[in-house]
């Protein structure tokens, strides 16, 4: 038992970003393509924080061309390289799903102040 605590907490990211639910973030993620490495940004606002600890995710959704787009984010993950925090989102939900069928302005969280 503490062989396996003590791998999740090197696992552990230090520099965890500070964000909540209603955010607008930048996820700037590693992909890889063959042999070769690039930095994708996925920026959108932030629905859902899920779990804790070592197995905690997010849940960024943004439109795309007219279609809803949504990623989940292992918060603890290598291949995500940082979190920006676009704007800061003024919610009374934890979860936010029912942007899921709202579109246009409908679909637009307050910005907090």
């Amino acid at each position: 038992m503490d062989a396996m605590k003590k791998l999740t907490e090197g696992m552990i990211k230090e520099n965890r970003p500070q964000f909540e639910v209603g955010d607008t973030v930048r996820v700037s993620v590693r992909i890889k393509e063959g042999d070769k490495e690039r930095i994708q940004a996925f920026e959108g606002t932030v629905i859902a924080k899920k779990h804790g600890g070592i197995a905690e995710t997010f849940t960024v959704r943004r439109t795309s061309y007219g279609v809803g787009v949504e990623r989940v984010f292992p918060v603890n993950s290598p291949f995500v390289e940082k979190v920006e925090v676009v704007r800061r989102g003024k919610v009374r939900r934890a979860k936010l799903f029912y942007l899921r069928s709202r579109t246009g302005k409908a679909a637009k969280v307050k910005a907090r102040i």
